[in-house]
């Protein structure tokens, strides 16, 4: 064969001019979660977050364009095709989906799915490929499906435009650096107080004596760990165990207990009655710190700060005088209720710590004019932190507890060792006698004694008869969070009452209880199966309880008696009229004597 017989090198094609684009996740870290069928699933909420997803990670600015991006009817005028990249060592494959959520609740609707990869290379999906149904109403959630559990990936999705639209330009932001003496200064800003009262210093000076602590967190999806990933390993709460233990115990992680208590969605109202529950574990834990972090919980209280700060006077209340730490968490709008909050620390003298006040006075610097963290690095999404979030508030923890022990004048030095240290000019002060039943309240101390009571827990001497009528069943489908250390995710409320429908005279739950204050926990649910449910008490229709209002599976408390005196009372839950065909399931109760 001579040389004009042998085929030369082919030139490639030109490069396809790509349309404009932007994120609406760069870099970001996904977990494949253990599922009952075997898969691991990171999924990712985006009903009502697409648009800040746009704004934050995107930098889209156009508020037509964000008005319209979160409807499927704006999302298809708009977007030509996704590109979506999965990296991860291993090369697995890895499903992508896209689901839209219907107009009405139980109707089918469009997933936009791809099987890919996990090489790092781009799959592009063109819209005009997929085959929409008429019920799409809204982006709902993204999903990446791995076919084992546990692998970590890090993902990356674009939204390429139709003609007619523009993007921003796309930049990378520089990395976090977590050892600057700017991030440290940043971290400095979240300290609002070191606390009135020695409950923490003693806690440093048990651990610098090398005896084990009990670190415990009880608050919403920002302390259950939402946008950590991996949940159970990146949350604050863990990060912050681990750090105390390789600070104070040269990283002997066995001698810190975690005791991790948050739920998503879920209000300071919630929390006061699962705390007996879900931090003292029924009385087998006494945790030598407690943080409460539901500032960003909170907007939904019915007392408007009563309940929370009955769960501060509750944890402050316990016989063996845990610290109690405020924390307060922040949207990625920079919403937060800690101007509402704060007088409670104040009037106990209680430390507090502000995401808020360390961040957000940066979020608006560029880069090289003094912003150490983007909003697109420290939020997963427009409520969560990420992974770079959640260590910004466990270094916001570490920085009060390191105040604390050189308060204390005992200092773990580096090497493990203990020593005195001078202290801190503002030593704290013993609390008063009779503490904290000797401090007038903020807003009111109506609920510090609330019990739960369910179809196990019926809390000692309490007189209470149930007749749980129709509702004899147990819901087994219910909200699940990961607590502590643990990935796998632990049922809320199992011990439930639960009706699910057929009987048209469908006889009441009827309960006589002695009490002064009752707050119903039901199961709210995006499944239309459920129904509407009366609630009557002493033969007033108090509320009616609709668990469809928020669209998914979590626990919804309402106040349904708030009284001065004990007395006994007569309650019943039945079905509204037209819904005896649908299905209701009680929770359990708050219970004040």
């Amino acid at each position: 064969m001579n040389s004009t017989d042998r085929p030369g090198p082919v030139a490639p094609k030109d490069p396809t001019v790509k349309r404009p684009y932007f994120y609406i996740m760069q870099s970001q870290e996904v977990y494949g979660a253990p599922q009952p069928d075997g898969r691991g699933i990171q999924f990712i909420y985006e009903d009502g977050r697409f648009a800040d997803c746009a704004r934050r990670v995107g930098h889209v600015t156009d508020e037509e364009m964000l008005k319209e991006l979160p409807t499927t009817d704006g999302f298809r005028k708009m977007v030509h095709s996704i590109g979506v990249s999965v990296s991860e060592p291993n090369l697995a494959p890895v499903r992508f989906a896209l689901q839209m959520y219907p107009s009405n609740p139980g109707e089918d609707s469009t997933t936009i799915i791809s099987d890919m990869t996990c090489n790092g290379d781009e799959r592009i999906i063109e819209l005009d490929s997929v085959e929409w149904k008429d019920t799409d109403n809204l982006i709902g959630q993204i999903r990446f499906e791995f076919e084992h559990p546990g692998l970590l990936a890090t993902v990356d999705v674009r939204l390429y435009l139709n003609d007619g639209y523009t993007a921003p330009e796309q930049t990378v932001d520089n990395a976090v650096d977590f050892d600057s003496d700017a991030y440290r200064e940043m971290i400095s800003r979240s300290l609002i107080d070191t606390g009135k009262y020695d409950r923490l210093d003693k806690v440093m000076q048990k651990a610098v004596s090398g005896e084990n602590i009990t670190l415990a967190f009880i608050g919403g999806s920002v302390t259950q760990g939402a946008g950590a990933t991996p949940i159970h390993e990146k949350s604050y709460a863990r990060q912050c165990a681990d750090a105390f233990a390789d600070r104070f115990y040269r990283g002997d992680r066995d001698r810190i207990k975690l005791i991790k208590a948050g739920v998503g969605g879920t209000p300071s109202e919630l929390g006061m009655i699962r705390f007996g529950r879900d931090v003292l574990r029924d009385g087998k834990e006494c945790p030598d710190v407690i943080v409460i972090e539901f500032a960003v919980n909170d907007a939904g209280d019915e007392t408007g700060g009563t309940c929370f700060e009955s769960l501060v006077r509750k944890a402050l209340k316990l016989p063996w005088k845990p610290a109690v730490v405020i924390l307060f968490a922040v949207f990625s709008d920079d919403y937060n209720l800690q101007d509402r909050l704060i007088p409670v620390g104040e009037r106990y003298g209680l430390p507090m710590v502000s995401l808020k006040n360390a961040v957000t006075p940066q979020f608006t610097l560029p880069p090289a004019g003094g912003r150490i963290i983007s909003k697109n690095q420290y939020f997963y999404d427009q409520f969560h932190p990420s992974n770079n979030g959640h260590r910004v508030m466990s270094d916001c923890l570490m920085n009060l507890f390191e105040k604390a022990a050189e308060r204390a004048g005992v200092v773990r030095e580096e090497n493990g060792s203990a020593s005195e240290g001078e202290g801190m000019d503002h030593a704290a002060g013993s609390e008063p006698a009779g503490y904290p039943d000797v401090i007038a309240p903020v807003y009111g101390k109506d609920f510090e004694a609330i019990e739960l009571l369910d179809r196990k827990e019926i809390p000692e001497g309490l007189k209470v008869w149930i007749d749980p009528g129709d509702f004899t069943l147990t819901d087994k489908v219910l909200q699940a969070v990961e607590m502590d250390s643990e990935i796998e995710p632990v049922d809320e409320f199992p011990n439930n009452w639960a009706y699910e429908g057929g009987n048209p005279h469908t006889p009441p739950f009827v309960m006589k209880i002695t009490c002064s204050k009752l707050v119903l926990v039901y199961k709210d649910s995006g499944d239309p199966k459920y129904g509407h449910a009366w609630i009557n008490v002493d033969g007033v229709e108090v509320a009616m309880a609709d668990p469809l209002v928020n669209g998914w599976n979590h626990c919804n408390p309402v106040i349904i008696l708030n009284e001065e005196q004990t007395k006994e009372h007569f309650v019943q839950i039945y079905m509204e009229t037209g819904h005896e065909d649908r299905y209701f399931t009680i929770l359990g109760f708050g219970v004040v004597r």
